[in-house]
């Protein structure tokens, strides 16, 4: 499959403390890949670097070989990078169907002057419906995010995230603070969308749905990169067996 999305050589640097050191993967189209590793490894800061949020001091990122790292973060969205927040922040005065369709409607709110003169909101509301379908949640549309639990929630974050209509789908940790039911769900839903053509970059660190539903992974430790391939094969890596699980690799990976 061919690369979708580049990144090469990224270095990014907190005052004296390097975060992401020289690295470098590809994520091909229509692929789920893992990006994975312990606490501290970096894998929020390489997601940070390929949305703009923050600056590497050296390196470059490619969507489909057209350069991001000198863009602003609103306009490497336009370009087609869709992101899940792992803290979730809806507009909590809005109905779920509501946040949906103003994130569906980010074409006609480009300009001031498009946002006046587009009045008809018809169909970014079929469109919220429809990604609140896709993501399970839609006979919840008129409930308001006070009003539902963390699992309803992370759907409803990769909906907003979807409905930008993305190239590629970058969820930090969807699955944190889920109990394992709600997990293995969405874990599947993310599954199901990636076989409906989505390309996914996941950061989680429940190993066993990681395990159960990526192609491929992209381990990181201390900021640098010391494992890639398919699942298993990464994981029995005695590097990063060591790094990640330490000596022992639990039954869902082995």
């Amino acid at each position: 499959m061919s690369a979708i999305l580049n990144i090469r050589d990224i270095t990014v640097r907190f005052g004296g403390v390097v975060a992401v050191d020289h690295v470098n993967f590809d994520v091909a189209d229509g692929q789920l890949l893992g990006l994975i590793g312990p606490n501290g490894a970096g894998k929020t800061t390489v997601m940070r670097a390929i949305t703009g949020i923050v600056s590497p001091e050296k390196g470059e990122i490619r969507l489909n070989d057209a350069p991001l790292h000198n863009l602003p973060t609103h306009q490497r969205v336009r370009a087609g990078l869709g992101l899940s927040q792992q803290l979730v922040r809806p507009f909590r005065s809005m109905s779920l169907a509501e946040n949906v369709r103003f994130t569906a409607g980010y074409a006609k709110t480009r300009g001031p002057l498009g946002a006046l003169v587009a009045l008809d909101r018809s169909a970014e509301a079929r469109r919220a419906l429809e990604l609140l379908d896709r993501v399970g949640i839609a006979d919840q549309a008129d409930a308001r995010p006070d009003e539902v639990p963390l699992g309803v929630l992370k759907r409803l974050e990769v909906a907003r995230a979807l409905a930008l209509d993305p190239k590629v789908l970058l969820l930090d940790e969807p699955l944190a603070g889920l109990n394992s039911e709600e997990a293995a769900t969405l874990a599947d839903t993310i599954r199901a969308l990636n076989g409906e053509g989505f390309t996914v970059v996941l950061i989680e660190h429940n190993l066993g749905e990681v395990m159960r539903i990526c192609d491929r992974l992209v381990v990181l430790d201390n900021g640098r990169l010391i494992g890639e391939g398919a699942p298993r094969d990464v994981m029995a890596e005695p590097t990063v067996r060591a790094a990640y699980l330490g000596t022992e690799v639990s039954d869902a990976a082995a």
